[in-house]
């Protein structure tokens, strides 16, 4: 199993239970390394002096915040540690909330919540009062250097977590959406049967990052001594000039089918991952 990333107590009320905390989820993409385009050979990044120019060791490095233009306060590791709140340890359920109230922009991070073998018990009976009672539970936690609201839920039997934005967090737009436009009861009908053709399940393992695949497949194609095809390009679109006919062209093309998820506009092989990827042998040269 992988290394947890945070261990401690939830409290819910005056019960008490070990947990540990797990990523739930991780970007998964195609790496490259910077390297000296003349021989090829990766280039390596150090640490300069903006003084004077010397290169300095990490174990010379300190943190340091900037008070006054150019002037610093150094705040060292075991001071950070002196000041951490009890969330650093125990994460206290604050109150319980519906689900509905929490709009998923708050939303950061998703960790799994996993019992200790001693928490095994009060751990099943809070997921099940949480399943019973479709409420979600709202906590306070610190990790990484920073003391967070989260949101627990219940997941498959067991507990999901969710790191969330402060109120100031979340970013205000001005003019966001388009509240004072005047639409025809007709095209909202006409909309909604269009949402009701493309309705369906939510199958999470139907779609895929077609960019990454295709690099990947770039990756392979070179390394065969391929040459590389340019993908197809959207037409160029426009704004809809006439609303309904629109709708009711796409609701006819819509009609009797559904629309499987959108695939790569050109069809590769399964892509391989990129560990699998090896140049190819060339082949011996035929004696005479």
């Amino acid at each position: 199993m992988a290394s947890s990333v945070w261990s401690g107590y939830l409290t819910f009320g005056l019960i008490s239970m070990p947990i540990r905390l797990f990523s739930g989820a991780r970007g998964s993409h195609v790496s490259f390394n910077m390297l000296h385009r003349e021989d090829l050979k990766r280039v390596k990044q150090q640490l300069v002096c903006s003084e004077d120019g010397a290169v300095v060791e990490r174990s010379d490095i300190v943190k340091g915040y900037e008070y006054r233009k150019g002037e610093y306060v150094v705040i060292e590791p075991e001071e950070i540690k002196k000041i951490e709140p009890r969330t650093a340890k125990t994460m206290e359920i604050l109150e319980f909330v519906k689900t509905d109230d929490v709009d998923p922009i708050y939303f950061e991070s998703s960790y799994y919540v996993m019992p200790e073998e001693a928490g095994r018990r009060p751990y099943a009976l809070l997921t099940k009062a949480l399943e019973q009672s479709k409420y979600v539970a709202i906590a306070k936690i610190t990790m990484h250097n920073r003391e967070y609201t989260v949101f627990l839920r219940p997941y498959s039997g067991g507990m999901m977590l969710h790191t969330m934005y402060y109120s100031e967090e979340v970013r205000a737009l001005d003019d966001f959406g388009a509240p004072d436009v005047e639409l025809k009861e007709a095209e909202v009908k006409v909309a909604n049967q269009l949402i009701e053709a493309l309705a369906g399940p939510w199958e999470p393992d139907k779609y895929h990052d077609t960019f990454q695949e295709n690099l990947k497949h770039l990756i392979e194609t070179k390394l065969e001594g391929g040459t590389v095809q340019e993908v197809e390009k959207p037409k160029k679109l426009a704004p809809v000039v006439d609303l309904m006919a629109a709708l009711k062209a796409s609701l006819a093309e819509m009609e009797g089918k559904k629309k499987p998820a959108a695939k790569a506009v050109e069809e590769h092989r399964p892509a391989k991952a990129v560990e699998e990827i090896r140049p190819a042998k060339k082949k011996a040269r035929a004696r005479g």
